[in-house]
């Protein structure tokens, strides 16, 4: 089951708001009123539901996963693109009617997609029934919300971005129990021209790396054995922060302190990954040996229209240099086809920058216009029909390349948490320190659990056998 960190904590005002909005809840709903959150998009906002799950705990709620018998009914949504807010709204739509059943529900609209002037004033003119829209920077004021609109207050609007202090003493409750996602900053400073992120999360903000240290310290003693860092780019931790740590020695810390467990992280930009950096992944153990370093593009003339501050061969530098010093290392990457301007001999540049650097996988994404961006008001006269021929090339060059890659991991034994587990088939699957999965015979009580696998064979996927 879910478990919850030793800190239980919220500040003293949400605290009050907490108990009091669960006072109300019990009356207005019984004993055991239920609330569901709804997770849209990157692993940063599954960490900040994990967090908001907590703050409803505190506020009376019990967790469920059926709308349809929640009180309180909360969407974290997600703006990077269209298709995501789409999907959004859909699912907005489908609580008209469990409110038109109950008007005494809840429904709630945060994150990034949220923290949109545009997005608030479209849900507060077409979506009556939504009782609350609010920002990526207030959900620790998530209990302040509930009291309010419980004790009879009316809609609630707030997008306050002030980039202030991080608030700290949330309680959390995470989804997994031995796979966990722990933030390390928040915002970002690099305003590439097509990624709305700096509008709606705001400038970067580290935390401080002692409440980084004791929240891993807690997940280790509940007992997660992957804890993945969060940032919008991770590499940036710690930039203007008096304490001096930054990416690479916080990554140091955490990997001295006690226990078997394997740390990951995410996301990189390439203009703030340093060969430091790489020679810690190599030198500290319970590091994973995968880098997912986004490039977006093969092509210097669209790299510069993107503000990516970094050019093809610099990227291709660092990748050499990883390769040379991480063994058995996992390259993944970002690419967006048919950026604005971008001509098909640009795009043959990202083709060939693939074709050199043959990675492990790749997440591939047809451009996507972000009103409130630059590249929104470029010139954009590929169609996109076009745009979708070029992506069916890049998916047949990346297929070949996993074929041949997949192949090389035959014979050879690696550590692999055990992370999941199919009864009707009986064997489990899990990870080694890269990307690549493993199947091998096996049952649930080995989850979460490291053991050593030998690979045997390819046939659709990678299988093994557990070794000594």
């Amino acid at each position: 089951m879910p478990q919850m960190i030793k800190n239980d904590k919220l500040p003293a005002e949400q605290s009050i708001y907490a108990a009091r909005a669960a006072a109300l809840a019990a009356r207005k709903y019984g004993e055991n009123p239920k609330a569901c959150v709804v997770t849209f998009g990157c692993q940063q906002n599954v960490s900040d539901s994990e967090r908001m799950k907590g703050m409803l705990v505190r506020s009376g709620y019990t967790l469920t996963e059926n709308m349809s018998e929640a009180h309180f009914i909360l969407f974290n949504t997600c703006a990077v693109r269209e298709h995501a807010e789409d999907r959004v709204y859909g699912n907005i739509g489908t609580t008209k009617a469990l409110k038109n059943a109950n008007p005494e529900i809840i429904v709630a609209v945060c994150g990034c997609m949220a923290q949109r002037q545009s997005v608030a004033d479209k849900i507060k003119r077409s979506y009556p029934y939504v009782d609350m829209v609010f920002g990526t920077q207030v959900q620790h004021r998530l209990p302040e919300f509930i009291y309010r609109r419980l004790s009879g207050g009316g809609r609630i609007f707030e997008l306050s971005l002030d980039n202030g202090e991080i608030p700290e003493d949330v309680p959390i409750k995470r989804d997994g129990t031995f796979k966990g996602w722990l933030p390390v900053m928040y915002g970002c400073d690099n305003f590439c021209t097509y990624c709305i992120v700096p509008y709606v999360r705001g400038r970067e903000r580290s935390r401080e790396p002692e409440r980084i240290i004791a929240e891993a310290s807690d997940m280790i003693a509940s007992g997660f054995k992957d804890i993945t860092l969060l940032g919008q780019n991770v590499n940036s931790y710690g930039k203007g922060e008096p304490h001096g740590v930054d990416f690479a020695e916080l990554l140091k810390r955490i990997n001295a302190l006690d226990g078997d467990f394997r740390i990951r992280f995410m996301t990189s930009h390439p203009k703030d990954c340093t060969k430091r950096l790489i020679d810690t992944i190599r030198d500290c153990e319970k590091v994973s040996s995968h880098l997912h370093l986004p490039f977006q593009s093969g092509s210097d003339r669209i790299l510069k229209r993107m503000n990516r501050r970094y050019t093809r061969e610099s990227y291709l530098e660092l990748i050499s240099y990883a390769k040379e010093n991480i063994p058995d290392l996992s390259l993944t990457s970002d690419i967006i086809v048919g950026f604005p301007g971008e001509t098909y001999e640009d795009f043959c540049e990202t083709l060939s920058l693939v074709k050199e650097v043959e990675f492990s996988s790749l997440f591939t994404f047809i451009y996507s216009p972000r009103e409130g961006t630059p590249a929104a008001a470029m010139e954009d006269p590929v169609s996109r029909e076009e745009k979708g021929r070029w992506f069916s090339e890049l998916l047949r060059v990346q297929e070949d390349i996993a074929k041949r890659n997949i192949v090389k991991h035959i014979g050879k034994t690696y550590r692999v948490l055990c992370d999941g587990f199919s009864q009707s088939e009986g064997f489990m699957t899990g990870h080694n320190s890269g990307t690549t999965e493993i199947e091998f015979e096996g049952s649930a009580e080995m989850l979460g659990k490291f053991v050593n696998v030998t690979v045997k064979k390819y046939d659709g996927a990678l299988y093994g056998t557990v070794t000594e």
